[in-house]
């Protein structure tokens, strides 16, 4: 069954992009591209993620 992928452009912070290129290399994944569907199928499925993740407003950029 083909994937039904779709190409997106994203505005990360600097640190944002270090995080996920951290992440993309820790456990050898094939590309950032892997890793943000990763985290996009976590939050997706796994029940509290989303309470966990966009309750709270954060901002580690703000200083």
């Amino acid at each position: 069954m083909p994937k039904d992928k779709a190409l997106y452009s994203l505005e990360l912070e600097k640190d944002m992009m270090v995080f996920i290129e951290e992440m993309t290399a820790k456990y050898n994944l094939p590309d950032v591209s892997k890793t943000m569907r990763c985290m996009v199928n976590y939050a997706r499925e796994v029940e509290t993620a989303q309470e966990d993740i966009f309750a709270e407003i954060r901002c580690l950029s703000c200083g």
